[in-house]
């Protein structure tokens, strides 16, 4: 697959995914997940992981926090003089005088279209961030090219719709995994096949219908076009069959997190032979106390644990002090959790300092979150 396909993460989707406080200040892609990593760390390890060495990352706002954790590209090899990772918003573009009228992912993409066009693979994948897995694209990009699909869209069948992926976009499809039209996920039935808003074309056929849409202004969204396209073009569907959940809200992210303290999906995720490459930073050893207790979590370098922790996940450099009880929670990196404290069904941003004997007790489906920077 190097050389042959590169890479967009779009991070400009359709209904702009929110996680609340947890994003107020930045993109879903850069929320930290999972102890170590951020969100975006997926998806760009599994292009890296498929031989995709030329990868753009296109993003709407708030970005900053992004551009700190991948810096050049390095950490997922991708510090290149030729391809290489980089990422795109539409400022100091020759465009962007359109971009406060035209607000989708088309104008963005147009604004940067030089990328694109300069660059030399003959196939194009498309992804947001969102959409937690561990797959090979290889595999997918053969089934593009036997089928000779204009579009090929991954998707996953699930059992359990009426829960999970509730507003996504699903497939009707036909024989050969053809698609026959694409419509939402309300909450009907129990299954269906999600749409995983990933995509391969040929380059020059994503080129080709990005100045086509922009000359029309028939669309703002890409997602529309594909919509259409299942109309009058040959559009196929690839099968995933490995682990998903996509991450567009506070609860989704909760049940994310709890996930991965399952031992099965965390192999599967994290520790398989793709491994999810992330940004390093040297911490020294956690250190726990006579008092620590810690059951069915993952602890980060860098802490001091002095109470009880359970079913939960605590990043780099907290401290948690003697009596704490730390229940079904996320506590990230620098917080500072006070004697005799009790929490359950939290989330706490970075640099929160709580002071000692305090609450807090959220719900399972609906978690008590604390923005980043605060005494509590």
């Amino acid at each position: 697959m190097r050389n042959e396909c590169m890479g967009i993460i779009n991070l400009n989707k359709k209904g702009d995914p929110n996680i609340s406080k947890l994003n107020y200040a930045r993109p879903i892609a850069s929320t930290p997940i999972g102890g170590r990593y951020r969100v975006v760390d997926f998806v760009l390890s599994n292009m890296v992981n498929s031989g995709i060495t030329n990868v753009g990352i296109f993003a709407k706002e708030k970005y900053r926090s992004l551009t700190d954790h991948i810096d050049s590209g390095k950490d997922w090899d991708l510090s290149r003089k030729k391809g290489g990772l980089s990422i795109f918003s539409t400022e100091n573009t020759e465009y962007q005088n359109l971009y406060p009228y035209r607000k989708g992912d088309i104008y963005n993409i147009l604004c940067n279209i030089d990328y694109i066009k300069k660059s030399e693979e003959e196939y194009i994948l498309v992804s947001p961030s969102y959409m937690i897995c561990n797959m090979d694209y290889k595999e997918a990009l053969r089934y593009h090219k036997k089928s000779n699909n204009y579009i090929t869209l991954i998707y996953k069948d699930i059992n359990n719709a009426k829960i999970d992926f509730k507003g996504n976009l699903t497939l009707n499809l036909g024989e050969s995994n053809k698609v026959i039209n694409v419509g939402s996920n309300i909450g009907t039935f129990d299954s269906a096949s999600i749409y995983m808003e990933m995509y391969i074309m040929k380059r020059t056929d994503f080129i080709d219908a990005i100045y086509s849409l922009t000359n029309t202004g028939d669309y703002q969204y890409l997602e529309d076009f594909i919509i259409e396209s299942v109309k009058y073009k040959e559009v196929g569907a690839y099968k995933h069959n490995g682990y998903l959940k996509c991450v567009k809200s506070v609860t989704t992210y909760f049940e994310m997190s709890k996930d991965l303290l399952n031992i099965d999906i965390a192999k599967e995720l994290l520790y398989s032979d793709r491994k999810i490459l992330t940004k390093e930073k040297n911490e020294s050893p956690t250190i726990y106390t006579e008092d620590a207790n810690v059951e069915n979590s993952f602890i980060a370098s860098g802490c001091v644990i002095e109470g009880n922790v359970k079913n939960s996940i605590i990043f780099r450099k907290v401290h948690i002090e003697k009596g704490v009880n730390i229940e079904n929670s996320i506590i990230m990196q620098n917080c500072i959790i006070g004697e005799n404290s009790d929490l359950n069904n939290v989330i706490f941003d970075k640099n929160i300092n709580l002071a000692k004997g305090k609450e807090l007790k959220g719900d399972e489906n609906h978690p008590i979150v604390i923005e980043k920077n605060i005494s509590i």
